[in-house]
């Protein structure tokens, strides 16, 4: 006969989600190869999931956050959302915290996509012994997980612009579906203004007031996101990528990247290679 930890160990994240918030003042752990799609939820407590070896995608409020390997989320309590995995190798290490001392700092309150530093990424690591437990105060060690989250404030400051938001207009789907699937030619407002005959400045009121997004800066999101993507899950140069994307110079590819990512693109390939093979020697 299965026990509780047994089922939650054969169904994974989605069947373990009831049981996140049974205790009010522990920290649950959960560290596995996630599910690709976890339907809206919410819990009481607040979470910290750390991408190793792929890339993860949360939606919240029509808007869609990016999480590269080698980085981390806080996800606020109370937060209602969706978790996609974008990668069969993606492993997802998860801590759910107590939430009594969030008003502590406004890290706790906001929603946040963070590179991962060194010190983090080896004290996430060192969970794994409490992997698919409750710890609580009475548990040796408890102290750990208490410093691991008054850390996050202090050593990871700004989150990343990695937001990509959805819409209902009919009209402005045509056209960021367009974008979405022809994104490596030049566009510019004009001409995309003019295949959907519009003109420049109702396009611009259009992304503006549907989405909240300038026409550059979204079609900037959406190239940095596709190209995240295809340096996580294919083997393609460097070189090929920027232009699949849609740029014809490779500094100013690797600019902007570093401009929504903090890193370069090469380093993002190197250090998602770097965590799967630790990963592998793990296990």
């Amino acid at each position: 006969m299965l026990t509780d930890n047994d089922f939650r160990t054969a169904m994974g994240l989605i069947a373990t989600l009831p049981h996140i918030d049974e205790h009010d003042r522990s920290v649950f752990v959960m560290h596995e190869k996630s599910e690709k799609l976890i339907p809206f939820h919410k819990h009481t407590k607040g979470q910290l999931s750390y991408v190793e070896g792929g890339i993860a995608y949360i939606t919240i409020d029509n808007r869609t956050y990016v999480v590269p390997a080698r980085h981390f989320f806080w996800i606020p309590q109370g937060m209602e959302h969706i978790l996609e995995i974008g990668h069969s190798a993606t492993v997802l290490h998860s801590l759910y915290f107590y939430a009594y001392d969030d008003d502590s700092d406004l890290f706790y309150g906001r929603l946040g996509i963070y590179p991962a530093s060194e010190l983090l990424i080896q004290m996430i690591r060192y969970t794994e012994i409490w992997d698919e437990k409750h710890v609580t105060e009475k548990d040796e060690n408890f102290e750990f997980l208490i410093a691991l989250k008054k850390i996050l404030p202090k050593t990871h400051k700004q989150p990343l612009p990695i937001i990509l938001p959805a819409t209902h207009n009919k009209q402005m789907q045509r056209i960021t579906s367009y974008l979405e699937w022809n994104i490596g030619e030049k566009h510019t407002l004009a001409n995309v203004s003019a295949r959907f005959g519009l003109s420049e400045r109702s396009m611009s009121r259009l992304f503006k007031s549907d989405m909240d997004i300038s026409f550059l800066q979204y079609l900037k999101t959406l190239r940095i996101i596709k190209a995240i993507e295809l340096l996580l899950n294919t083997d393609k140069p460097i070189n090929e990528i920027a232009d699949d994307v849609g740029y014809s110079s490779i500094s100013a590819f690797s600019d902007t990247f570093h401009e929504f990512t903090q890193s370069r693109p090469s380093d993002l390939r190197k250090s998602s290679k770097t965590s799967r093979n630790s990963g592998m020697s793990r296990s």
